[in-house]
């Protein structure tokens, strides 16, 4: 049995790539998931992943949840904190609901996520902590006031546990993807599509086999000497 990692919002999207990604290279993953039964259910089936329910911007949720993973598994080791939400809107529009929606889950689920995690990986020495932050949150984004500030935030994250757990064994790096093919995305019209894809120099989506890639390698003995950085994977749209 491989090392023991664990992804947030693992069962649908980049998260399930991520997911099937660490597996093929010999970890035993497993995948976290909120709310849709059914999809979780037909990814468990087909990849025999092994999937766990809690919601991410619960810290006592996070943390029995976590609890039962290493019952069930063994220690995490790796951790990738990629479960997020959006809830768009002009910020003179924005609520105060939408705000705290996407803080509690994109901000204060990534604390929730690792928090449970850290100190067994300080005990060990060693760690692997991936957060998927966005392009969005290195450029800002029209109506993503919320969104992009809870994506910045990731990366400060990153970069403080980084030098925190380096003497550790730990690293925390993260990964901002542009715009990605998945289902949320193929849904936008098509028109709208093409007007992203207009704004992306390699003139294409990006696949969610390619985020995963960044995370299986960050993942890895090989990137011990990677920590507290920033992986851009956004086709060129964005330098930063």
């Amino acid at each position: 049995m491989g090392r023991v990692a664990l992804v947030t919002g693992g069962t649908r999207g980049i998260g399930a790539a991520i997911s099937k990604a660490l597996k093929a290279e010999g970890y035993t993953v497993a995948a976290n998931y909120a709310g849709n039964d059914e999809a979780a259910a037909k990814f468990k089936d087909e990849t025999g992943i092994a999937v766990y329910k809690w919601n991410v911007a619960d810290y006592e949720a996070s943390k029995g949840g976590i609890a039962q993973v290493e019952a069930d598994l063994g220690p995490v080791e790796v951790v990738v904190a990629n479960a997020g939400i959006t809830r768009d809107a002009p910020f003179h529009k924005m609520s105060p609901e939408q705000w705290q929606q996407v803080i509690d889950t994109n901000l204060t689920g990534v604390f929730n996520t690792i928090h449970p995690v850290w100190p067994g990986m300080r005990d060990r020495g060693f760690g692997r902590v991936v957060v998927i932050s966005s392009v969005n949150g290195q450029k800002g984004q029209f109506a993503q006031v919320n969104y992009a500030a809870t994506k910045a935030g990731d990366i400060g994250i990153v970069r403080s546990l980084a030098q925190e757990g380096a003497a550790k064994g730990i690293t925390a790096n993260a990964v901002c993807p542009g715009y990605i093919a998945t289902e949320m995305v193929m849904a936008v019209p098509e028109n709208v599509r093409e007007k992203i894809i207009a704004t992306i120099p390699v003139g294409r989506l990006g696949e969610p086999e390619e985020i995963a890639r960044c995370v299986v390698f960050l993942a890895s003995d090989d990137a011990g000497f990677v920590n507290g950085s920033t992986i851009s994977a956004n086709g060129a749209q964005f330098f930063g």
